[in-house]
This record gives C-alpha cells, sequence and structure tokens, in this order.
C-alpha cells in the first residue's frame, strides 16, 4: 500500500469517547487494534506518516499508537511532527526491530511509551490508558494557565486601573494583595506539575494521581482569583456585598492544602482541626477562606524563628460575651456594633506562639499600611482586608495578645440552625 493511500475513520461529531489514532502501515496491526480498543475509543486509523498528520489537523487526537519502521515517514519522525503540532498528545511507539538508538529517539522527542511488537493486550490497554491520562493532566496544566493569562489580562486593563486610580485607589491594592497568595500556590504547583509531566520516565502510578491532584488544587485557585477579582470589581462599582454560605469544614481542608505547600509554613508546626460535624456558616465562601489565610500567613510570618500556629473551631450554641472584651492592649473586638450576636455561631481561632504585639502594635494592627513586618516584607493590608470582609459578614473578631507568648484571632460568623 502506497504512503499516499488513507485508510481513516472519518471523526463523528459530538465525540464522547476519547480519541485514540493507529498509525501502521500494515493492515493487520491497524484492524487488531482497533477490535481492542473500539469499545472505548473512537478509533482512527492511517496507514501512513503523512496521512496520520493530516487526521491530526483535522481533529482532536489525544493518544497515537505508532509503528516506528513505516514506509515514507518513520514512526519517530511522525512523533516529533505531531508534538510540535499538538504538544499534549501522547505517543506510544510499537517496533517489531527493537534497537537502542530508535528507543533514544521515540524517547528525546517524548514518547510516552515504547512497546515490542507482537504486543501483549494487557500492557498495550495499560499504555494506552496511562497515555490518555497523561494527556489529560497536560490538558488541564495548559488550560488552567490559559485562564490565568486571561485575569492577569483583565487585572491589566487600562480602562479597570484607570477607574481605580481615580475613585478609589486603595482597591487595586488589595486586589493585588489578596490574588498574592493564590498566586503563590499556583506559580509553585506550575513549576512542580511542568517538571513531572516533562520527565516521562516519572509520570506513571502514584505520580500521575499526585499530578492529577494538583491540577484539581491548581484548577480551584485560578477560579478563586477570578472570584476575588469579581467581588472587587463589584465593591468598586457600588455593587451591595455578595452573600452566601459555605460548608465550614470545607473551607477548613482548603486551607490546610494550601498553606501547608506555601513557602511560608516551611520551617513551622501548622495545625488544622476541623469539626466533628460539619455546619453551614453564613458567609461567602471566597470571603471566609481568604480570611482564614490572611490571619494564619499572618501568624506563620510574625517570627522567622520556627513556631507554632494552630486553627481550632468550635460550634457555639449561646451568643458570644461581649461585656467579657475589655479593650486595651492586650485584646480588642472587631465590629462590636454591627456583629450580629445570634447564636448559633462558629468561633474559628488561629493561634500563635510567637513574639506577641505590644500595646501600640495592638491599637494600630487593623490600619490600611500598617504593618509588624520589616519594611518591604509586609504591605499592611491583610487585616484590613479581614476586617472589611469579616464585617460585610456581620460577624465578629476578637484579637487577644500577650508580649513574649503569641496572639490569637477569633473570628465569629453565624451557622444555619
Amino acid at each position: 500500500m502506497s504512503p499516499s493511500q488513507t485508510a481513516a475513520n472519518p471523526a463523528p461529531k459530538n465525540i464522547a469517547k476519547p480519541v485514540l489514532l493507529v498509525v501502521d502501515d500494515e493492515e493487520g496491526p491497524r484492524q487488531s487494534l482497533k477490535a481492542v480498543f473500539k469499545k472505548d475509543y473512537e478509533v482512527l486509523l492511517a496507514n501512513s506518516g503523512e496521512a496520520a498528520l493530516e487526521i491530526a489537523q483535522k481533529h482532536p487526537i489525544e493518544v497515537v499508537v505508532c509503528d516506528i519502521m513505516m514506509t515514507g515517514m518513520s514512526g519517530t519522525e511522525l512523533l516529533r511532527r505531531l508534538k510540535d503540532l499538538c504538544p499534549t498528545v501522547e505517543v506510544i511507539m510499537l517496533t517489531a526491530y527493537e534497537t537502542i538508538e530508535t528507543a533514544r529517539q521515540a524517547i528525546r522527542y517524548g514518547a510516552c511509551d515504547y512497546l515490542n511488537k507482537p504486543f501483549d493486550i494487557h500492557a498495550i490497554r495499560t499504555a494506552v490508558a496511562r497515555a490518555l491520562d497523561k494527556h489529560r493532566a497536560s490538558t488541564g496544566l495548559q488550560n488552567t494557565v490559559a485562564k490565568l493569562q486571561q485575569l492577569q489580562q483583565e487585572l491589566g486593563d487600562q480602562k479597570v486601573l484607570s477607574e481605580m486610580t481615580r475613585t478609589k485607589g486603595e482597591i487595586y491594592a488589595s486586589v493585588l494583595h489578596d490574588i498574592n497568595s493564590p498566586l503563590t500556590v499556583i506559580c509553585g504547583f506550575i513549576d512542580s506539575i511542568t517538571r513531572s509531566i516533562g520527565d516521562t520516565s516519572n509520570v506513571d502510578g502514584e505520580k500521575l494521581e499526585e499530578i492529577k491532584g494538583d491540577l484539581s488544587i491548581l484548577t480551584g485557585q485560578v477560579h478563586r482569583c477570578f472570584e476575588i477579582s469579581r467581588r472587587y470589581l463589584s465593591f468598586l462599582h457600588g455593587n451591595a456585598s455578595i452573600a452566601g454560605s459555605v460548608s465550614a469544614n470545607q473551607v477548613f481542608r482548603d486551607v490546610k492544602e494550601l498553606l501547608l505547600r506555601h513557602p511560608s509554613a516551611r520551617g513551622h508546626q501548622l495545625v488544622i482541626h476541623q469539626l466533628p460535624e460539619d455546619v453551614t456558616a453564613e458567609i461567602n465562601g471566597t470571603d471566609f477562606l481568604q480570611v482564614l489565610l490572611n490571619l494564619t500567613l499572618n501568624a506563620l510570618q510574625c517570627d522567622a524563628a520556627p513556631h507554632c500556629v494552630e486553627m481550632s473551631v468550635r460550634p457555639m450554641g449561646e451568643p458570644f460575651d461581649l461585656a467579657a472584651v475589655r479593650e486595651g492592649s492586650s485584646q480588642r473586638f472587631i465590629n462590636r456594633d454591627g456583629f450580629v450576636n445570634n447564636a448559633p455561631l462558629l468561633a474559628i481561632t488561629i493561634e500563635d506562639n510567637g513574639p506577641g504585639m505590644n500595646a501600640e502594635q495592638m491599637a494600630k494592627i487593623f490600619e490600611e499600611r500598617f504593618s509588624t513586618k520589616e519594611v518591604g516584607q509586609g504591605t499592611g493590608l491583610g487585616l484590613s482586608i479581614v476586617r472589611r470582609l469579616v464585617s460585610e459578614a456581620k460577624g465578629g473578631l476578637h484579637v487577644r495578645t500577650k508580649p513574649g507568648e503569641g496572639t490569637a484571632f477569633t473570628i465569629l460568623v453565624r451557622t444555619k440552625r
């Protein structure tokens, strides 16, 4: 059969199955592989490298099984050109004449796997399933990065920046502060995932599952960046705060997942507890997560020396005893007048055993631009943002500190009955 001939199946519209392209200049292997995979995959066939490229240009291909030794374009050349066309396509190479050089070429050009003919059915099924998982992980990363770039472009829109500068310039600084935390996580994940996916020999089994989990977290962080930007744009244009409710334990899990990998947690002990029985907190989920992250990061960053930060939670069946809070250098209560002190409440305490605060620091901690960190190390926006978000939720914030012993912030929010 000549290289110009093709035995391709046109891809039907609205394909639900993953697409597998089989490339071999012999009819027998093509049909055998189609019989093996037709139940679970949309199988397209090509009898030459040229025909395979034509198909790949017309249809989204996820996995390719390709013979190395073919008439005309070799399998390794096809592999190189397929990767140029679509970097996330995964290619499994088959050969009846294995040599060290052909194996090296296949790996060098990005082959996902390398199997000998005649192939074992179980082995080829496993290889294709693994390749599909890797393709989806790579595609997920690519889509997430694209969304992040879109967000950065929106934030850079000159009309938005101009309006922010003209009306409420502090909002721009607040956006950058709030988005900095998820962006820190995103950058770390992208670097780790890119290196893992690039190392073909390590992307397998548990490692692949770890990458898929990281991609899920990464996608959630990009979504969170979008939510934060939308909230600030809404606030900028004078719209009312977006109410909401959220599973408390889910937010605590998210905080733990994010901060365990955050650079600020390195060298310190971080303990995050959950409720034995979950409750629904009456606060916007993005705001709740942002409040807890800001307070926990502040606690982690309060001292460079190793120290402990603990987040504890407890449901309250009675209103909070506001009369017991004596405003002064050792404790304060934020939003005393706006706090809806109706049970049931949820109290979340973030406590550290760091240096604590003196009277001057305690008096100024919620002022914009005030920071206890060294010059250039903090923006002074984190706690002012916490104050605003807690107040918008009609919650309360109790702060206690003692120099030399540490600081505790307790957030009080209503829960659904």
